[in-house]
């Protein structure tokens, strides 16, 4: 490492003695300058693994339980329809598709700016505050009485809640090496899934309350909400600020973990934002390239979370029954998802993980859309597992790809913060297509969104092709094969533009 490079590091270290080498340091082969500078590779195989068990067990489950209440808060209404909301608040026509929709323009719009609030006062703090604000929302839809109110509910629960998975990714990205991030990252989603399943069992009990002056599903945003922001106060002290300022760490460890993110993640570890620079992240075609299939991943996805039970309901069952039986293939969708993670972490490959997830939707929309389901009801259910299956491992995978290529935090966090809402916007699209008009077969809805998937499952196919093209190219200019663990993230501020760059497949 030259010295302009190793004073650099050394001063923004936690605490690093300048004339003492740190024993995670002490084994390192020095390389040749004109080859590289430094080493990403892993050092300490058994403390960086205690390290990592730790950043596990006080991190993710809290994450994971954030993301979890997240996620019934967003897409609660889908059990609540079947529990007569619609009815009860005296909706008319498409007013249903209405309320599903605004909550989409504030996600979109506020995403980007709260991200990068998220990145200047850090996710610690602000995520607490989102999820305070988004269950207090959720509590108040119990007093809601007409279509008025709920939209204005709506429209600021999906301001509260624009920023919030941006800005985990961003904030699981300063804890966690590139190979380490996707079955973490995992972990922390399948939450969602689990949500959705949760939903479904407290949807079955909250419903079988007769007798009160409270309708059944204005207890279910009640019970949901309340424990949303319960939670969101003990989070607001329990999150630590960065790997290298966690309270449960020593001092070593604190040495260690900064240097992991200094070599294979960020470029400069906890760099003070500047959004005009951070802009420069489009400059580059593979951005634009992520956002395209961002948007054919968000159709598959909002269309099964937000209208399984509708989905399902087709096959003729009651709303209790329904309900119960979206658990099981929301269930076995985390399942999947863990599986192609840690398969993806395992082999250091995204792409390819994620054409698969495209193709299980595909499939499983087209199985549902071209048989009678009422005769043959055991592959129409099935294929709702497909369906779960394919729309929630291309979500994770695909925002850890562009995160691993992306060294520079500020970009980090802008590219997440606009990728995922516009996952997340298509929901605008799904709430459109399956009308009151096309139910209960949902034709052209389950059509358009097998088209979507196998529209993401070629541009994604294409892109990793060409990421592989590209590290050749850059191989055979160099005269040899670079190997991404040699370059530590601090050279590549720039993205493609070095030529020491090398594509995280």
């Amino acid at each position: 490492m030259d010295a302009q490079r190793t004073e650099t590091s050394r001063s923004e270290s936690p605490s690093p003695k300048d004339d003492m080498k740190p024993p995670y340091l002490a084994d390192v082969e020095p390389q040749p300058e004109s080859s590289y500078i430094g080493n990403a590779a892993v050092i300490d195989h058994e403390a960086e693994r205690a390290l990592c068990r730790k950043f596990d067990f006080r991190l993710l489950p809290v994450l994971a339980i954030m993301y979890l209440f997240n996620a019934l808060d967003k897409g609660n209404l889908g059990n609540a329809k079947t529990a007569h909301l619609e009815r009860d608040l005296g909706f008319e026509r498409n007013q249903y598709n209405i309320i599903l929709s605004v909550f989409y323009v504030p996600y979109v719009l506020f995403a980007p700016p709260l991200g990068l609030l998220g990145k200047k006062y850090g996710p610690n703090k602000v995520l607490p505050l989102m999820m305070f604000s988004f269950g207090s929302m959720t509590v108040l839809v119990v007093t809601v009485q007409n279509f008025a109110g709920m939209m204005a509910l709506r429209w600021f629960l999906g301001m509260s809640e624009s920023a919030f998975f941006p800005l985990v990714i961003y904030y699981l990205t300063t804890f966690y090496r590139r190979g380490e991030l996707a079955r973490r990252l995992a972990i922390f989603y399948a939450a969602s899934n689990i949500a959705n399943a949760f939903s479904g069992l407290l949807s079955y009990a909250v419903f079988r309350i007769n007798h009160t002056s409270l309708e059944p599903w204005r207890f279910l945003f009640l019970i949901e909400g309340l424990l949303t922001v319960l939670f969101a106060v003990f989070t607001f002290f329990y999150l630590p600020q960065s790997a290298a300022e966690a309270r449960f760490l020593n001092e070593e460890e604190k040495k260690l973990a900064f240097h992991r993110i200094q070599t294979d993640s960020s470029s400069k570890v906890n760099e003070k934002l500047d959004v005009k620079d951070s802009l420069k992240v489009f400059k580059h075609p593979s951005a634009w390239c992520f956002l395209a299939i961002e948007i054919c991943l968000g159709v598959p996805l909002q269309s099964v979370n937000l209208f399984l039970p509708q989905i399902i309901n087709r096959l003729g069952y009651d709303t209790v029954k329904t309900n119960l039986y979206t658990v099981a293939p929301n269930v076995t969708g985390a399942v999947m998802l863990l599986i192609l993670a840690f398969s993806s972490d395992f082999t250091r490959r995204r792409g390819p993980f994620i054409v698969l997830g495209f193709l299980f939707t595909f499939i499983g929309m087209i199985i549902y859309a071209t048989i009678d389901v009422l005769h043959q009801k055991h592959i129409a259910y099935f294929a709702t597992f497909m369906m779960c299956w394919g729309t929630s491992a291309p979500s994770v995978l695909l925002s850890t790809w562009y995160n691993n290529n992306t060294p520079h935090e500020g970009r980090r966090v802008l590219l997440t913060s606009i990728g995922v809402p516009m996952a997340n916007v298509m929901g605008l699209v799904s709430s459109n297509i399956f009308t009151p008009a096309s139910a209960p077969k949902y034709i052209p809805a389950l059509a358009t969104t097998a088209a979507f998937g196998a529209t993401g499952a070629l541009i994604a196919g294409l892109l990793s092709a060409y990421m592989v093209f590209d590290n050749n190219r850059r191989d055979r200019k160099l005269g040899r094969k670079l190997d991404i663990k040699e370059v530590p993230t601090e050279m590549l501020r720039d993205g493609p533009s070095v030529p020491e760059f090398r594509w995280f497949l």
